[in-house]
């Protein structure tokens, strides 16, 4: 495998954890405030501001974008606040009343050192749509927001009449159990490993240690031997910094990913699919950007094909060419789905 498919393959999965570099946090606003967007513009957008408490002291920043229709709430992608949305919203708002959440951990929202597991995200979107009076509205997320919008789907479907993935129903947003993963696996197993720690688990781990020992570890371990076969004679990764010692809430998130595999609800998945390529594939031969291109297509042609069989109600778009920010870089294709897909639902 050359160095371009291994990066390939790497980019593909990072897009897909929404590659966003977290932002500063922004500073707290009042509604009659002009705040700034990330990119360091007045924010212009034309939207109401206020807070949801969800947990505790946990306060989110919460956009509306006014409109009449059914309510949409917009989830953003990793790193990404609310304002990402400032463009598309509006566009949306002639349809919908639409509403923008940002999420624990960044933006003017709290930041608390804890609660960054898939499901406690997904209470925290709960919250916020409880807040605000919502009945069952559909929930647009992009890139890793389709795991809290999958974990609301698998616990509360009656609260949603359907989501939307925007370049997120990856591997953390539908977990097929035929073909494992890598990253969620390994994160299952850490976290039944510290439930065998004293005081930590169950009084009887029996049950436990045979879980492990007969299905968890076996499938671990085919995967680690499947990763290794394709890192073999690859070149050694560039040296990387050191890791952060303070606290990240990317980090929380990526650490909080669970496995979701039933979502029995109305889906829209919209793929960047054949992705647009750029820089990344460096210099290497015309032959090895080609193959490492036909890896990536296998990779995600077959996420596509299990969140189809796995998940019936799932209408899949594919776009190609696109970009990983699918809402920009294809806006009238997005609107036109998702009016289309909205229509459909009771």
């Amino acid at each position: 495998m050359t160095r371009t498919e291994l990066g390939l393959i790497a980019i593909v999965v990072i897009l897909a954890l929404s590659c966003c570099r977290p932002r500063p946090r922004d500073k707290s606003f009042t509604d009659e405030q002009q705040p700034t967007t990330e990119a360091g513009h007045r924010d212009e957008s034309p939207h109401t501001v206020h807070f949801v408490t969800v947990d505790g002291n946990v306060k989110l920043e919460v956009l509306d974008w006014g409109g009449s229709g059914r309510a949409l709430v917009l989830l953003a992608g990793l790193g990404d606040t609310a304002h990402v949305f400032d463009d598309f919203a509006p566009k949306l708002a002639n349809t919908y009343h639409v509403y923008g959440i940002t999420r624990r951990g960044f933006g003017a929202s709290s930041v608390p050192d804890s609660g960054y597991s898939a499901d406690r995200l997904g209470d925290d979107v709960l919250a916020v749509i409880d807040s605000l009076g919502l009945t069952r509205p559909i929930l647009v997320g992009h890139s890793i927001a389709g795991q809290e919008m999958s974990s609301i789907a698998s616990r509360h479907p009656e609260k949603v009449a359907g989501l939307v993935y925007l370049e997120a129903a990856y591997f953390y947003a539908y977990y097929d159990p035929s073909r494992g993963n890598l990253t969620l696996d390994a994160l299952d197993v850490q976290r039944k490993l510290d439930q065998l720690q004293v005081g930590k688990g169950p009084a009887d781990q029996r049950p436990l240690i045979r879980e492990l020992l007969n299905n968890d570890l076996p499938q671990l371990e085919k995967e680690l031997k499947e990763t290794l076969k394709d890192l073999e004679g690859a070149p050694p990764p560039p040296p990387q910094p050191p890791p952060s010692s303070g606290f990240s809430p990317t980090q929380a998130i990526l650490d909080g990913a669970q496995k979701y595999t039933k979502i029995p609800v109305p889906v829209l998945a919209i793929y960047a699919f054949p992705r647009r390529l750029g820089p990344e594939i460096g210099n290497d031969p015309r032959a090895a950007r080609d193959a490492a291109q036909a890896r990536v297509l296998a990779l995600v042609g077959a996420q596509i094909k299990a969140l189809q069989n796995g998940v019936p109600s799932t209408r899949v778009v594919t776009l190609p060419n696109a970009d990983h920010f699918i809402y920009r870089s294809n806006e009238a294709d997005v609107l036109r789905e998702i009016n289309l897909f909205v229509s459909t639902l009771k």
